[in-house]
């Protein structure tokens, strides 16, 4: 039986019964844990079955998140720099001025809090991305990213840091809106979901293991539509995400959160999700979920 099988296609032996959302094992490359060493020791002797430091992340599937070190975008560039290029990016053809581009809008989130199993309870980091929604510092992100943090700190392409907020955090999908006292920021391009089809180009970036900072994969839109079921590591509790984008574009911990953009470097989606029993099955939530999180920082009041 394949891994993975779309939901809307019962295997031929059960057409008569309801269909199921595929489960599937995968990391959620949102968001990398680490853990102390003495805490590995503690668990073992303890024989805890769970995952210490790892509350927002899932069994099945893993959040692409992770630390990244400044990164080296042109500080040079200005909120400007997107209608520069508009020519290139129009139809494609230039990808090198498409990534330049992007990569101003997107940032790495770096979580603080804490994991407690008792009658244990440590500190616990993770480090995930965003997409940069205004000029004055809203930023769209995974919820798993920031999910039971105490702090965040969001740093930018160019290197500069601020202190994050969490200003909502979406019950419906696995998506949250993050603030940080800055301006004269580049927001993303926002693409429209709705009309992708398969074979279209795809390109990720984010800082996969938190180390390698606006690394940039580049694929196509492998599938539309798609059905997942995702559980979490520390209460088992299943959670199913629906209509998804799927792709090839390499998605790692330390991308979720961040953009899947089209060949034109518009935002189609955010990467959410990958396969731990294939290669080149990455998952991301379609832009248009998005949509009521995108208007509620474009109606804040500029600060």
């Amino acid at each position: 039986m394949d891994l993975f099988q779309d939901a809307d296609q019962p295997a031929a032996d059960e057409a008569a019964e309801e269909p199921t959302p595929e489960r599937v094992a995968v990391t959620t490359p949102a968001i990398q844990r680490s853990r102390p060493s003495t805490l590995r020791a503690l668990i073992a002797a303890s024989l805890l079955s769970a995952t210490l430091a790892s509350a927002s992340t899932f069994a099945l599937f893993s959040l692409t998140a992770d630390h990244a070190s400044p990164g080296t975008a042109a500080s040079s560039a200005t909120p400007n720099a997107a209608a520069a290029v508009t020519g290139a990016l129009s139809d494609g053809s230039d990808l090198t001025a498409v990534v330049a581009v992007a990569r101003l809008s997107v940032v790495t989130i770096t979580t603080q809090g804490s994991s407690t199993f008792s009658p244990f309870s440590v500190p616990a980091s993770g480090v995930g991305s965003g997409i940069v929604l205004t000029t004055d510092g809203y930023i769209l992100t995974n919820r798993h990213v920031i999910e039971g943090s105490d702090s965040l700190t969001v740093e930018l392409a160019d290197g500069r840091q601020f202190d994050g907020t969490v200003v909502t955090i979406s019950q419906t999908d696995d998506l949250a809106l993050v603030k940080i006292a800055a301006t004269g920021l580049t927001p993303a391009r926002i693409g429209d979901s709705t009309t992708l089809q398969v074979g279209e180009t795809a390109i990720a970036i984010g800082s996969p293991l938190g180390t390698y900072t606006e690394t940039v994969t580049k694929g196509i839109v492998s599938a539309i539509g798609r059905t997942i079921t995702l559980r979490d590591e520390l209460t088992g509790r299943p959670t199913t995400l629906k209509d998804l984008v799927q792709t090839d574009a390499a998605i790692n911990p330390g991308n979720s959160g961040g953009p899947l953009l089209d060949a034109a470097g518009n935002v189609i989606a955010i990467n959410t999700a990958v396969s731990t029993q294939a290669q080149g099955l990455g998952f991301a939530i379609p832009i248009a979920a998005a949509r009521s999180l995108i208007d509620q920082a474009l109606g804040a009041p500029t600060s």
